[in-house]
């Protein structure tokens, strides 16, 4: 299966992490270089599934070298593509290779990978949705890819505020009906239920199926407290606000730590009740205080452009747009 002399494009499964370090090793670099993270504890985890030869998808072998792979992780009827990389040959820096054939070979090794990946997914009738968020790969670059296979394409941004001024994040005064708490174990059904209710009807539903249920929010705050794909969760910085009457949930910040210097914001959501009266800037306050307190010196966030109210709220606590990524989606249609 190749398009070129010496290129195949072979099952992932085929081969053992140790065959792929070098590549993981390069697209660290480019975390590292482009966003400011550590790939270290995701490059890891990826590893051990790669040694299990249980992890679906595609290698791109050149010459007995492997210079590019593409995996997916499948959740009932849904796949999501877990990320796409490929770099150069031959050059002694794999990271600079990358940069420097951007629209060369390693994109077209990433564009025939993720042509290979939607063919077994899309031809798996098991398979009802697809749906992929490249954080790496800048908006456009794979787009007219999954454009032409029949995916929709949300533009995302990634926002970067650097913490020069921890004077101004002084604990904002909490409305005497509400309490604001650290995060703990226990709240995450709780969590779960908030984050499906504040994303009834948002831009974000379309883009990822687990905000649109508590069960399913519920998965997607395992992944982030519990496992290392969005950093190592912080729970000093990650804060609930609920209502002292009822113990309601109103409100949640959760962040990770990227880097020794970088922490995230993973997530921010308030129930519509109570939107438009300063709780979302003061949790954002909330934990860039305890960011700073951890020695992190910028915090970095994710957005989709649609989402206009957030860009703006985001944008006048001081983040600027450093990247800007594409979210994709694809879905089976049903006849009757």
């Amino acid at each position: 299966m190749a398009s070129g002399v010496s290129l195949e494009i072979l099952d992932l499964r085929h081969f053992t992490a140790a065959l792929l370090r070098p590549l993981l090793d390069a697209e660290g670099a480019l975390w590292r270089e482009r966003l400011h993270w550590d790939y270290t504890a995701s490059s890891r985890l990826l590893m051990q599934y790669l040694d299990s030869r249980m992890l679906p998808g595609y290698a791109a072998v050149d010459n007995g070298r492997i210079t590019g792979y593409a995996f997916c992780v499948y959740e009932e009827s849904k796949a999501v593509i877990g990320d796409v990389f490929a770099m150069g040959s031959a050059l002694p820096n794999a990271a600079a290779a990358h940069d420097a054939a951007l629209n060369q070979t390693p994109r077209e090794i990433e564009s025939m990978l993720l042509r290979h990946l939607f063919e077994t997914l899309q031809n798996s009738p098991q398979v009802d949705r697809i749906e992929s968020q490249l954080l790496l790969h800048p908006a456009g670059s794979l787009g007219g890819i999954f454009s032409q296979a029949g995916f929709t394409l949300y533009r995302r941004l990634f926002m970067v505020q650097p913490l020069d001024r921890v004077h101004s994040y002084a604990r904002a005064a909490v409305p005497r009906e509400l309490e604001l708490r650290a995060w703990r174990e226990e709240d995450l059904a709780g969590a779960g239920r908030l984050i499906s209710e504040a994303y009834t009807d948002h831009p974000d539903s379309l883009i990822n199926d687990q905000y649109r249920s508590p069960h399913g929010s519920m998965r997607f705050l395992h992944n982030i407290v519990r496992y290392a794909g969005c950093g190592t969760f912080a729970p000093q910085v990650s804060h609930i606000l609920c209502e002292r009457a009822t113990r309601e949930m109103v409100g949640l910040v959760l962040g990770s730590r990227v880097s020794a210097q970088s922490g995230h914001i993973t997530q921010l959501c308030v129930r519509p009740l109570y939107r438009r009266r300063g709780i979302g800037r003061m949790l954002l306050g909330v934990a860039a205080a305890e960011f700073w307190r951890l020695g992190v010196r910028e915090i970095s966030l994710t957005v989709t452009e649609a989402n206009s109210n957030a860009v703006e709220l985001y944008r006048s606590e001081g983040y600027d747009c450093l990247h800007a990524f594409d979210a994709a989606v694809w879905k089976r249609e049903r006849i009757a």
